[in-house]
């Protein structure tokens, strides 16, 4: 479950990113963010994967206040979070298998259960068998999905992804919605900014609409 109660997010060159912020999203929910550019999306997901702390009001993360977390406990947090970009943030230099198998090397994890669970991402987004291909040999649909495995590969119990179609044509979008619906159907929470109205109506079980830093209706 992710709650922000009255949350303000004012970054040290003054901008005012949110303001008076409350929202609720239900663990094992498919939940968007919407709004137009410098809405208030990006900020809102910094805080809950903690880039950012709120300036006030509180954030509550699977019932962990976020404010009062010391910052040793970050990487631990981190780990039962999956995060996919819009850019993927793939490593070119490295198998389609090292970069999905990162963070669980990240956290010491034995190689036999690596290797069984980047298998396992793998096969989820339907590219078993890619684990040696460079990321360079993809297409960029196939490379948004080594970015889903990567990101789902530690079992996280929330899925955070900002913008993870703007840059892929309409029916690679609803491919790739429909990973993500995927893994909501199995528990995980997914909390998703985009600006795709028509995938937001088809996929959204909550929405939560952006203006200059608030919540509309």
């Amino acid at each position: 479950m992710i709650v922000f109660d009255r949350v303000h997010k004012r970054y040290p060159n003054g901008r005012e990113a949110l303001r008076d912020v409350s929202l609720r999203v239900a663990q094992g929910q498919m939940a968007f963010l919407t709004g137009r550019s410098g809405a208030g999306k990006s900020s809102i997901l910094k805080l809950v994967t903690l880039l950012e702390r709120p300036t006030t009001g509180t954030v509550t993360v699977n019932g962990q206040m976020t404010s009062t977390l010391p910052s040793r406990a970050i990487p631990a947090y981190r780990r039962r979070m999956g995060v996919v970009f819009q850019d993927h943030q793939l490593l070119v230099d490295r198998p389609v298998y090292d970069n999905v198998a990162l963070p669980l090397i990240v956290a010491d994890t034995p190689f036999r259960e690596i290797d069984r669970r980047v298998r396992a991402a793998l096969d989820q987004v339907g590219l078993l068998g890619k684990e040696k291909s460079s990321p360079s040999e993809l297409s960029i649909g196939e490379q948004q999905r080594v970015g889903i495995a990567r990101a789902v590969v530690g079992k996280p119990t929330i899925l955070v992804a900002d913008e993870p179609t703007g840059n892929l044509d309409h029916a690679l979008a609803r491919d790739v919605m429909r990973l993500f619906k995927r893994f909501q159907e199995v528990g995980v929470t997914v909390l998703i900014a985009s600006h795709d109205e028509s995938l937001v109506r088809e996929f959204a079980q909550h929405e939560i609409k952006l203006n200059d830093g608030q919540v509309t209706k």
